[in-house]
């Protein structure tokens, strides 16, 4: 990734600059309107998980070209305790803090493409993309 913004997280003010970041990359990268909204929210659940459940970690946001399609790309990456089963952590409703439980399941709805690798001890990278080219019906749910 080309020209990436990288924002370090630790606190709630980080929480918010990586929102604001997200959102203005992605207004520069083409993106309007609700588009917006859903980016920068996407990308503060991220951001939350990394200060809830880590302390500290990064976000990495960066403009995509695919031929015609342009996106953004958002790379949430901390050193944690990782996360015992990814597939119970991506249904609606499960929260080990007694949240409502929707950061991971409700970022993966709000992008277009959603990965998580994660390693017990070692921490938990989530990658997102978010075409401007693409229709919702052919979004990964």
């Amino acid at each position: 990734m080309s020209d990436e913004i990288r924002v370090r997280i630790g606190s709630e003010h980080d929480i918010l600059a990586a929102r604001q970041q997200g959102r203005e990359l992605a207004a520069d990268g083409g993106f309007t309107g609700s588009d917006l909204t859903l980016i920068a929210t996407a990308i503060s659940e991220l951001a939350r998980n990394i200060v809830e459940y880590a302390g500290k970690g990064e976000i990495v946001l960066a403009l995509l070209t695919n031929g015609t399609r342009r996106g953004i790309a958002v790379v949430a990456s901390d050193r944690g305790p990782g996360i015992p089963d990814v597939a119970q952590a991506m249904q609606d409703g499960y929260s080990t803090s007694k949240s409502l439980g929707l950061g991971l399941p409700g970022a993966r709805r709000l992008m277009d493409e959603f990965e998580i690798e994660s390693e017990m001890g070692t921490g938990t990278t989530v990658t997102m993309r978010k075409w401007t080219h693409n229709s919702s019906s052919t979004a990964r749910r």
